[in-house]
C-alpha cells in the first residue's frame, strides 16, 4: 500500500495548492467586479434555453446543449442574441441580429399569454455572501445583459444594494470590449481588480483592460478540458467552479 503523507505534511500541502493563486495576484484585490450569468445567476434553464428553443423553432433542427456550448466558447457569442443569429444562418437560414432578437425574446420574455423561461432564473449566491464581500472590497457588476433583464432579476434582490457600479450593455460596447471594465476602474490601477467572469468573452475583457481573471467553469461542464485551456491562455489567474470560491482565494 502506499505511505499516506504525514497529516502536517497535508496540511501544507492543501495550504499550498488553496494559495497559488493568490501567489499570482500583485496583492489583494480591492475592487471586486462580477459577471451575472453563469457566475451570480444560473442561465441554464433561461437564456441558454431560450437560446436553443429560439433555434429549434426558426431551423427545425434538433440542436443540443453540447453544440450550444460549442458556440458559446466562441468570441463574440457572450451576446445570446449574436450566438443565434450566427447559428440559424450556419444551418442555411440567414437571420439578421434584430430578427435573432426578437425570436430569442418571444422564448425568453414569453408570448401570446405563455410566460417566458426568465421565470426559471435562480441566484446562485445569497445576500448574506454578498455583504461579506462588501465588507472587504467595492463590489460592482459588469453584465452583458440589458438593463431591462438585469432589472427583472435584482431589482428587488436584497443584495443589489451593495454593488457601487452595475454597468449592462445599454451602458457601453458590448463584451469583449474592455470598456465597462474600464468605466467601473474611472482610471484606478487595474491590478488593484479582480473580474470574474465564465466566458470567453469575459476572459478577453478582462485581457484588454488588464484586469486580473478568474474564471468560474466547474469540472463537470461540458468540454471542461477546452474551455479552461482557453481561459488559461488568456491569462486567467485561477479556475473556480463557483463564485463561493472566491473565499477561499480571498484567505
Amino acid at each position: 500500500m502506499p505511505k499516506k503523507s504525514p497529516p502536517t505534511r497535508r496540511r501544507a500541502l492543501q495550504k499550498n495548492k488553496t494559495s497559488a493563486p493568490q501567489k499570482l495576484l500583485a496583492s489583494q484585490p480591492k475592487i471586486l467586479i462580477f459577471d451575472v450569468d453563469g457566475v451570480l445567476v444560473d442561465v441554464s434553464g433561461t437564456y441558454w434555453r431560450s437560446a436553443l428553443e429560439t433555434v429549434r423553432y426558426l431551423t427545425g433542427e434538433r440542436v443540443t446543449y453540447a453544440e450550444l456550448h460549442k458556440w458559446k466558447s466562441k468570441p463574440g457569442f457572450n451576446d445570446d442574441w449574436s450566438m443565434v443569429a450566427a447559428w440559424v444562418t450556419a444551418l442555411g437560414k440567414p437571420l439578421s441580429y434584430e430578427e435573432a432578437r426578437v425570436a430569442f425574446e418571444r422564448f425568453y420574455w414569453g408570448s401570446d399569454g405563455k410566460p417566458g423561461n426568465v421565470r426559471n432564473e435562480r441566484i446562485l449566491v445569497s445576500p448574506a455572501q454578498i455583504e461579506k464581500w462588501a465588507q472587504r472590497c467595492e463590489l460592482n457588476l459588469f453584465t452583458g445583459r440589458t438593463r431591462q433583464e438585469f432589472s427583472y432579476t435584482f431589482a428587488g434582490w436584497p443584495a443589489t444594494k451593495y454593488f457601487r457600479t452595475i454597468v449592462t450593455m445599454d451602458d457601453a460596447r458590448k463584451k469583449p470590449h474592455p470598456d465597462g471594465l474600464k468605466m467601473i476602474l474611472g482610471g484606478r490601477d487595474p491590478a488593484t481588480a479582480l473580474y470574474l467572469g465564465d466566458n470567453i468573452d469575459d476572459a478577453l475583457a478582462a485581457r484588454d483592460a488588464g484586469v486580473p481573471f478568474f474564471a468560474i467553469i466547474a469540472r463537470n461542464e461540458h468540454r471542461y478540458r477546452e474551455r479552461a485551456a482557453q481561459f488559461r491562455e488568456l491569462g486567467a489567474v485561477a479556475l473556480l467552479p463557483r463564485a463561493r470560491e472566491l473565499n477561499r482565494m480571498l484567505g
